[in-house]
């Protein structure tokens, strides 16, 4: 791991039952500040990497490292309250909970903590709109704002770092504007950030480096301009 890596993977297996292997030796780092992209075909395994960083998934071998820690064996809530914590793909947020409750549930275990009034202000400052609903049932919400909130939810850990799995999918152009506008404020404001995303060219416009992911495998990495600007990746991901 180098310096100034927050995580890290040492060359890392992961498999699905006994034969599927949808990591093959990954091995990748975030370093503290960054906002880093990894873009792939569905299947080539990223959202199995993030499910293995955040304790969902036990590595098969190899290592995953947080701030220099090995997180074998953690249970996910324990990992998350190291301050690495997963923005799901389809958001997973508790329907019939109001988008209160939910960042309540963001916060569990942080319960009591005297700075918890001004995170949830400060929520509520990134997404106006929850602020407008929050007495409403999160079920009722439309795609963008139950992204917001599932994104909001995870901010109320006080994460260090945060992955966010796919936050663009199925949403309006419109609505994908004011999302990534906030994953850029949120990592100005010191969060790191590990962004899977499907809109290969929104990912890397918004990322400093990159990592392409094939069939389990690093096929390319990098500063992320380099990449948007390679005629393999151009190709194979953004469609020219």
């Amino acid at each position: 791991m180098s310096e100034g890596a927050l995580l890290s993977f040492e060359s890392v297996h992961a498999v699905y039952g006994k034969k599927i292997r949808a990591l093959k030796g990954v091995s990748l780092e975030v370093r503290a500040g960054e906002i880093v992209a990894l873009i792939g075909n569905n299947g080539a395994g990223k959202t199995t990497l993030m499910k293995t960083a955040s304790g969902l998934m036990v590595p098969e071998s190899g290592r995953v490292l947080f701030e220099g820690r090995d997180l074998a064996g953690l249970a996910p809530h324990r990992v998350s309250r190291l301050g690495l914590c997963l923005v799901p793909e389809g958001r997973r947020i508790f329907p019939r909970l109001t988008v209160m409750e939910n960042l309540e549930m963001g916060a569990y275990a942080r319960a009591g903590a005297p700075e918890l009034a001004r995170e949830f202000d400060h929520v509520l400052t990134l997404f106006p709109v929850l602020g407008r609903r929050r007495g409403q049932l999160a079920g009722t919400l439309s795609g963008g704002e139950q992204q917001m909130l599932a994104m909001g939810r995870a901010l109320m850990s006080a994460p260090k770092l945060l992955m966010l799995d796919e936050p663009s999918m199925g949403l309006a152009p419109v609505v994908v504007d004011v999302i990534f506008d906030i994953i850029a404020r949120v990592n100005k404001e010191g969060v790191t950030i590990l962004l899977v995303e499907q809109n290969a060219r929104r990912a890397l416009k918004a990322a400093a480096r990159a990592y392409v992911l094939e069939t389990g495998e690093i096929a390319a990495s990098g500063e992320a301009a380099r990449l948007l600007g390679d005629a393999s990746v151009q190709k194979a991901y953004l469609g020219l």
